[in-house]
């Protein structure tokens, strides 16, 4: 069963959705105004997993996100770069779109732009000031947050505690320090037309509007970064129920930030990194399985270093995957003692079982990873005994075993087969790298120790692992910062 933390109950739920077997989950997107970086890339992995999981168990997914395409920010930006709005802001908008592609992000189903939405959020305000939750003075909207007798809910705070400790710059137009713009005033020329004047829509109304023309009036999931919970999502809550009548969303979920030195990745605070400077230094699926070992809802800190260790971690699950695939290549000795298997295939459908239950228990992504390893401990085990064949009997069961392997690894990303032959690079290495051990091979035959010695020592100081086993002498690329590549058996 799966159960789901829900941050406007503070508690884990079973999860049941509006229709059987559909979820439909908004995931408030980016602000393109720059390139993204790790924090953004965290949360866009975080929810890949979350509807990656959610597919496993059935459920058709709409996964809708959106596009901030116009702000102030964009503006100043735009005149910054010497482009228009709205070049700027697809700019910004595909380079995004190319970076999920390399850390294995499923895109959206859809990516909703504010530009393309305006009249549906005018419809909203013009209703929300018709029901006497916002008002207008001169040319901008507000909405009111006294007019909404459960606002605070979200983030569990008290209208009143938050009007005794506002430090919000006076504005004279407001009626209360907390309401919140629906609609901006701007320069003629610069925004839509409105009834209250030309415009801007406010941040807040933004993601309202959006994700109710999609998914309904009530839908599943909302998710986005724990820095969101206030203000941003409890004033979704408000204007969007205000709007309704109806309950705007069953589950709140939430990620936790990426930290440096202890403090949130923020553009705003200058203390972050792009994800295509991390791109440089490590591969997609290596940010993607560091940023995986923490639970979603937790921070987790950031440094190069971390990222090695999990770039080392993650070099032994690829280096398992290489090594069953070649087991799975061997001949098949037909004559061979069939002994029965089952214990060890036992051990392999546990571990399945205990991978779903660790993402079933709230997306534990850190405790499913752990399984994960122990998974890939009983395969090594089991391929590296002294006396292993492969035979009929153990060939379906190692396929078999494969297959479970690599449809946990998808669940949460990690597409091994993409990386096997990588590089025109690998195409030169392999076979060069087969030759030397051929040739220690015929050394050893030989009985010259000396000369098979040398060969192993060289290939390991250009970072070639030499492996002897009892299926002959097998070979991996060492994770170490020169030699990136992964492993090879």
């Amino acid at each position: 069963m799966l159960r789901v933390y829900n941050t406007l109950t503070g508690e884990k739920e079973k999860f049941e959705t509006v229709e059987a077997g559909e979820v439909k989950m908004y995931v408030c997107g980016l602000t393109v105004q720059n390139y993204s970086h790790i924090g953004h890339i965290r949360s866009a992995i975080n929810y890949d997993v979350i509807r990656r999981f959610l597919e496993y168990l059935g459920y058709e997914v709409d996964y809708i996100s959106n596009f901030t395409d116009i702000n102030e920010k964009i503006v100043k930006r735009s005149k910054e770069e010497g482009l228009t709005p709205e070049d700027l802001a697809d700019k910004y908008a595909n380079a995004f779109l190319e970076d999920i592609r390399e850390f294995n992000i499923k895109p959206a189903d859809k990516y909703l732009r504010v530009s393309e939405n305006v009249d549906e959020i005018i419809e909203m305000v013009k209703i929300l000031i018709e029901k006497g939750y916002a008002y207008e003075v001169n040319g901008n909207v507000y909405f009111s947050v006294e007019s909404f007798e459960d606002y605070g809910k979200l983030s569990g705070r008290n209208l009143d505690e938050m009007q005794a400790g506002a430090r919000i710059a006076v504005n004279e137009e407001k009626k209360n320090p907390l309401d919140f713009g629906l609609w901006k005033k701007v320069e003629a020329g610069e925004g839509w037309d409105s009834p209250w004047g030309e415009g801007w829509p406010g941040w807040h109304i933004e993601c309202s509007a959006m994700s109710m023309k999609r998914l309904g009036a009530t839908f599943d999931i909302h998710g986005g970064g724990v820095d969101l919970i206030f203000p941003h999502h409890e004033n979704e809550i408000a204007q969007s129920e205000a709007y309704s009548g109806q309950k705007f969303v069953n589950y709140w979920l939430h990620n936790g930030t990426v930290n440096l030195s202890g403090e949130k990745m923020s553009k705003s605070q200058g203390n972050f990194f792009t994800s295509r400077e991390v791109l440089k230094e490590f591969s997609g699926q290596e940010v993607r399985y560091f940023l995986l070992s923490r639970h979603y809802r937790s921070p987790i800190d950031f440094s190069y270093e971390k990222l090695t260790e999990a770039k080392t971690s993650l070099a032994r699950i690829k280096n398992t995957r290489r090594q069953l695939d070649k087991v799975l290549n061997l001949d098949i000795n037909a004559e061979a003692e069939v002994k029965e298997h089952t214990e060890f295939f036992e051990e392999i459908i546990a571990k399945k079982n205990d991978f779903v239950e660790a993402l079933s228990d709230d997306f534990n992504t850190a405790e499913a990873i752990g399984v994960l390893h122990d998974l890939v401990g009983d395969i090594n085990s089991y391929i590296n005994q002294k006396d292993f064949t492969l035979n009929e009997k153990n060939f379906a069961i190692l396929e078999e075993t494969e297959e479970i392997f690599l449809e946990l690894a998808e669940i949460l990303g990690l597409e091994f087969e993409l990386e096997l032959n990588a590089t025109a690079e690998n195409d030169l290495v392999d076979p060069l790298v087969s030759l030397l051990i051929e040739l220690r091979e015929k050394a050893r035959e030989n009985e010259n120790w000396e000369e098979a010695d040398v060969i192993r020592d060289r290939l390991e100081e250009i970072g070639i692992e030499v492996i002897d086993t009892n299926r002959g002498t097998e070979w991996e690329i060492k994770n170490t910062e020169e030699n990136n590549d992964g492993s090879k058996t």
